[in-house]
């Protein structure tokens, strides 16, 4: 070979070289990023060339799919249907060919379209026998009826949340939140899709319907932080039992300043033992349980309910407050839920699960398997314990307290024939200097005969039409709870 075709040659090799790091560059190096810029076109493509796998309910999927490729000017063929949107957008969150995905379309993208590593084996044997890929299945633990009746009691109340937990294995029946938005609105890429996904954006729409308030809004609990409270003085043996006398009196005046605690009404708070305490909602007494215990035994306790970190449903739920580095009567003041002190409707739902789990609070969660097509099990959650915020014994005591709140107190409204419910109201500030409608809490769980306790249920009402002095848990929530408690019993029957 002459030297002027060897340095062709050699040129020639070198351009195919570079050709092979380039490709090999592009497609283990790069190909992650690649996949994931926005402007590649072809993931989305992909996406929508088959149909989404379902989010299942009940044996039943709230989800669907429909060919919307038209005369070949939608180069995306299917888009997101949903069967009462609004009502299981909470759950599934939306799928859009032109705005995305969020909660578990998003966080389960890869088996409800079918390109989840864990269906390879499943795709190549349709790929052998010439089938299109096919999507997977989320099946959640929820409970058609419950979610139902928490949606439907919302509706009627105005803006809220309620979160209804399984105490034993911590699954989540209902995760409600209203106002609502339907997701099948804006699941295409059109105008109209466009013009719907702009009217639900906050920026035009203060009532915010896609806000998840169950899982992302935190609110002052009021007095169901009581609650924790009465857990934190047991654990601490500050008290020993619900009918010891506590040493509160009356007017009591909060460490450090001289403006005395006040009580709502006139009630038996002086020396008032913690049952009577729980029945009347004494602030007096659970303010000075706070302080007495200081921030650090507080803090301690609420942070094994949940406070202080965010939990993954696999959906994230905000992480709720109890401040550290407090004064004793800015501890006071959020041990009764005000101050700081903030958590989500599934933060206090967890709080009223673990009291009916004696005393254990399992890890809460929505996805009970997912399937492939086929409806093979790909993967199957099992009950987690999170924690052990107070002892079985300490439980037992604070489900007496609870459950007098029931039969003679302020939850009466939530009474149920033939089950046991206990549960606690709770009226919380909202607003400088209280100026606006209170937050109108309940949360509560449900005992039948055997023993067992199928339900835990938190509610939470924001009802800015009301009457100021019409506002109270009791009054608002507890009838939400009480009709997601019958729902989840009756499902059992």
């Amino acid at each position: 070979m002459n030297k002027p075709l060897r340095r062709i040659a050699i040129f020639c090799g070198l351009l195919v070289l570079t050709l092979l790091i380039r490709d090999n560059w592009l497609q283990y190096v790069k190909a992650d990023s690649l996949k994931d810029d926005p402007k590649n076109r072809r993931v989305t493509i992909s996406r929508y060339s088959t149909p989404r796998g379902d989010i299942i309910v009940g044996g039943n999927p709230v989800t669907g799919s429909a060919d919307t490729k038209r005369n070949g000017l939608n180069d995306l063929k299917y888009k997101r249907t949903y069967k009462n949107g609004p009502m299981w957008a909470p759950v599934t969150g939306y799928a859009s060919q032109a705005f995305g995905a969020n909660q578990l379309e998003s966080i389960e993208d890869g088996i409800l379209t079918g390109n989840d590593d864990r269906l390879f084996f499943r795709n190549t044997l349709d790929m052998i026998t010439g089938k299109p890929r096919q999507g997977g299945n989320v099946v959640t633990t929820l409970n058609a009826a419950a979610q139902k009746a928490a949606f439907n009691g919302l509706k009627s109340r105005g803006k809220g949340a309620v979160v209804a937990l399984e105490p034993s294995t911590g699954k989540i029946l209902a995760l409600a939140s209203f106002p609502s938005y339907d997701p099948s609105a804006f699941a295409g890429n059109s105008n109209d899709d466009a013009a719907a996904w702009k009217k639900l954006q906050k920026k035009y729409n203060p009532d915010d319907p896609m806000l998840n308030r169950a899982l992302r809004e935190t609110y002052p609990p009021g007095s169901t932080f009581k609650v924790v409270t009465a857990a934190a003085a047991l654990e601490n043996g500050l008290y020993s039992s619900a009918d010891q006398k506590t040493k509160t009196p009356l007017p009591w005046i909060m460490p450090g300043t001289t403006t005395p605690l006040k009580n709502e009404g006139n009630i038996p708070c002086e020396n008032a033992t913690m049952r009577i305490a729980l029945r009347y909602s004494c602030n007096t007494v659970f303010g000075k349980i706070g302080s007495d215990l200081g921030n650090d035994k507080m803090l301690a306790e609420a942070k094994k309910f949940g406070f202080d970190a965010e939990q993954f449903t696999p959906v994230r739920s905000s992480a709720s407050v109890f401040s550290d580095n407090m004064n004793p009567s800015q501890t006071a003041l959020s041990s009764i839920g005000q101050f700081n002190t903030a958590a989500t409707p599934l933060q206090m739902a967890m709080v009223a699960s673990a009291v009916a789990n004696n005393g254990k609070l399992m890890k809460p969660y929505m996805v009970d398997k997912l399937q492939s097509s086929t409806l093979d099990t790909i993967e199957q959650t099992d009950p987690q314990e999170l924690s052990q915020p107070l002892s079985s014994e300490n439980a037992q005591i604070l489900q007496s307290m609870m459950e007098t709140v029931v039969k003679e107190g302020t939850g009466t409204r939530a009474q149920i024939q033939g089950v046991t419910v206990g549960g606690k109201t709770g009226t919380a500030q909202h607003g400088v200097a209280n100026s606006k409608n209170p937050y109108a809490w309940f949360i509560s769980y449900a005992k039948l005969s055997d023993g067992s306790s199928p339900v835990a249920v938190a509610v939470v009402v924001e009802d800015e039409s009301a009457n100021r002095g019409d506002i109270s848990g009791g009054g608002l929530a507890a009838p939400i709870a009480k009709s997601v408690m019958e729902a989840v019993i009756d499902s059992k029957k």
